[in-house]
């Protein structure tokens, strides 16, 4: 009887242990982010590769640009209304499926590594390391300016405050030793040598109109 139980709970045991890459999904996708997609009602995480956050700010010239809504567009725009098929490599910790998918016959993996909206995620694979070289040397995505890898802007990591600004709006306001606010406007003495930290509480405006709306002075 003990025996006949052990080798039920056996059999149990490696049925749910069966390698999950003997899964398929097949059909149209709904996009949740840059790497992330729902496929058949089966969530599904792309194998190998890390999206920006969909609130990810990054940098390019200067100025902030959304690249972790970007990225999610470009997933969207790569998939369209092409049915998608997900081959399973595994079941991450929060029961998502991981897999390789592509619409097509191309690797959308690949695509948003190559392309710059994704990166390599070595953690867990090598596999897309040499479209993460081709996108660093071609500058394009994320590589066309500074960011913080996905996996460290989850832990609260961000670009300094004076490396990010909204696009278009170029005056600084920083707050002095005493508390007084003050802004800065593009080609005074002031200008350069004043570094924005917005964790303090200072911050960019796009008009003198607004800086002083919002109770900042000129110096």
């Amino acid at each position: 009887m003990l025996i006949t139980r052990f080798i039920a709970l056996l059999l149990l045991a490696c049925t749910a242990a069966a390698p999950a890459a003997a899964q398929r999904f097949y059909g149209p996708a709904r996009v949740i982010d840059g790497d992330t997609i729902v496929v058949d009602s089966a969530k599904i995480r792309l194998h190998g590769i890390d999206a920006p956050e969909q609130d990810q700010q990054c940098t390019r010239n200067g100025a902030s640009w959304p690249c972790g809504a970007e990225a999610t567009a470009f997933l969207q725009t790569a998939i369209g209304d092409d049915l998608v098929i997900c081959r399973v490599t595994d079941v991450d910790r929060y029961r998502r499926f991981v897999a390789t998918c592509s619409a097509r016959l191309v690797d959308l993996n690949a695509l948003l590594v190559r392309q710059g909206y994704a990166l390599a995620y070595r953690r867990y694979s090598l596999d897309y390391a040499p479209d993460e070289a081709d996108a660093e040397a071609a500058g394009r995505g994320l590589w066309s300016g500074k960011f913080v890898p996905p996996w460290d802007w989850r832990r609260g990591v961000r670009l300094v405050a004076h490396e990010i600004r909204p696009d278009s709006c170029t005056i600084k306001g920083n707050i002095n030793a005493k508390g007084r606010r003050i802004y800065h406007v593009p080609g005074s003495a002031t200008y350069g040598p004043t570094i924005i930290d917005e964790s303090k509480g200072e911050r960019w405006f796009c008009s003198e109109a607004e800086a002083h709306a919002a109770g900042w002075v000129k110096p």
